[in-house]
């Protein structure tokens, strides 16, 4: 038995645990929920996870969606995120798993350091300042989206065509992904950072989707666990785009692995270059917030 198909039993025997965990909670709450609006929340909810199979990120989009056409309740927004992340991340881990020969040794050290990071590296990192985390991983991925485009029109040279790394750049990695899986605590997605470090370190831009797909999808058994046993979701919501959300997945993991190696940096420029912006937009929305409060405090 290889370690590939380890993981894949773990990501199988993780999804039917959270899908029969799902569908209790469905029975439990159907009354409750059933004004919600499942069409609507189905096609935002396959978009989005398009977008994230190409790196981008579903959380962002999906909270806009459901905000703009107020779909789901605030107070269940974030329990019905991570539990509609679930399946669509366990297809995007089995696709890229078959697609992409990683070296089972960094694969393993890097998805163990995100989920490490995600229990034990949360405890520190949840008491850092988010507005500060948000605006130095908005300047950092901004450099960073600069140093890709400079490799990409020859300037100096930048990336490489690994699949595996060791030594230093291993050591690098997993340190890195354990910071990244910490950061999740905070609201601060793991798939660009992840896909910005594996490339700085000479690795082959497609080798970063299932490192990255990996982590998050273990990552998120536990995390819609919690929510679940809590009664903090819509699950009437999360069952639709567990449908939806990996149709979205399959239809662009075609298109991400058909893409020339050429053309794959320029998406994971765009991608960096998007999340960078979406991280300032978001410390700048939430400074200007605070602002106002306190403005209205000073006023009364």
């Amino acid at each position: 038995m290889t370690v590939f198909t380890i993981i894949q039993a773990g990501l199988l025997v993780g999804g039917m645990i959270f899908i029969a965990m799902l569908l209790l909670s469905w029975r439990k709450n159907r009354v409750q929920e059933a004004q919600t609006k499942i069409l609507p929340i189905g096609l935002i909810g396959g978009f989005a996870n398009f977008c994230d199979t190409l790196g981008v990120g579903s959380f962002a989009i999906k909270t806009a969606g459901y905000k703009q056409f107020k779909l789901i309740d605030d107070q269940f927004l974030p329990g019905t995120l991570n539990c509609q992340a679930v399946l669509a991340t366990v297809v995007q881990s089995l696709i890229f798993l078959t697609a992409v020969d990683v070296d089972p040794t960094t694969l393993v050290s890097m998805v163990f350091a995100a989920c490490l990071g995600a229990t034990v590296g949360a405890r520190l990192v949840s008491s850092w300042d988010r507005q500060l985390i948000r605006l130095v991983m908005s300047a950092a991925l901004l450099v960073v989206a600069s140093l890709m485009l400079a490799g990409q029109l020859k300037l100096f040279p930048l990336g490489g065509l690994e699949l595996g790394l060791s030594g230093w750049k291993l050591a690098v990695a997993i340190a890195g992904n354990f910071l990244f899986g910490a950061l999740m605590t905070v609201g601060i997605g793991l798939y660009a950072p992840c896909m910005t470090m594996v490339y700085l370190l000479g690795m082959h831009p497609l080798a970063a989707f299932p490192i990255m797909m990996c982590s998050c999808a273990f990552l998120s058994f536990f995390s819609a666990g919690g929510f679940i046993r809590m009664n903090r979701i819509n699950s009437r919501a999360a069952l639709v785009v567990a449908v939806t959300g990996p149709i979205g997945v399959v239809i662009a993991a075609y298109l991400v692995k058909s893409l020339d190696l050429h053309l794959l940096a320029w998406l994971v420029i765009g991608v960096v270059l998007y999340t960078s912006i979406t991280m300032y937009r978001s410390w700048a929305k939430e400074r200007t917030n605070a602002g106002n409060e306190a403005l209205a405090g000073s006023v009364k």
